[in-house]
């Protein structure tokens, strides 16, 4: 059975906006998703954990990154 990949409509129009934008603008994105993506990660840990202290659930957002990095997520 063939695995059947999803479309990227908008690839083109991502990689042209991404080569207009300076090195600096392209920097400035990469933390404004990287932000996004801890912010998501640790609320979803607090839904996760709602009893969980904030160190509590610092730990364990510290954790989940260092496992994703060993793995290279």
């Amino acid at each position: 059975m063939k695995t059947r990949l999803k479309p990227r409509v908008n690839r083109e129009v991502y990689i042209e906006t991404l080569r207009r934008m300076t090195t600096e603008e392209r920097l400035a994105k990469a933390f404004e998703l990287s932000d996004m993506t801890h912010d998501a990660l640790r609320a979803g840990l607090r839904q996760r954990y709602p009893e969980a202290t904030d160190s509590e659930l610092e730990e364990r957002f510290r954790e989940r990154l260092e496992r994703c990095r060993s793995r290279s997520c």
